[in-house]
């Protein structure tokens, strides 16, 4: 019957992802990085990008401020009025 050929233990399956390679690779992990490739690149660069991204913020963000240019006293009232006035509100980058 067609029944019996189909659940049969014998019969090979048809199915390209449970077949076995016929060639044994010398471990798993060189397996892995052949088959993911493509991924483990495009996460390798962006994680370079985003260390860029982050530099850069992280040291041009700093100066960028609105009493940058100040010191002394006048920096010190123009921080007390700056963050009076942005007191309550959310700040983004």
């Amino acid at each position: 019957m067609v029944l019996d050929a189909l659940s049969s233990p014998h019969r090979k399956s048809q199915n390209p992802l449970f077949q076995t390679p016929s060639k044994k690779s010398s471990s798993s992990w060189s397996i892995l990085l052949e088959r993911h490739q493509f991924l483990l690149m495009t996460l390798a660069l962006l994680a370079f990008l985003c260390t860029i991204y982050l530099y850069f913020a992280v040291t041009l963000g700093g100066a960028a401020g609105p009493c940058s240019g100040m010191s002394g006293a006048q920096r010190d009232q123009c921080q007390a009025r700056s963050s009076a006035s942005h007191r309550g509100k959310l700040r983004f980058f």
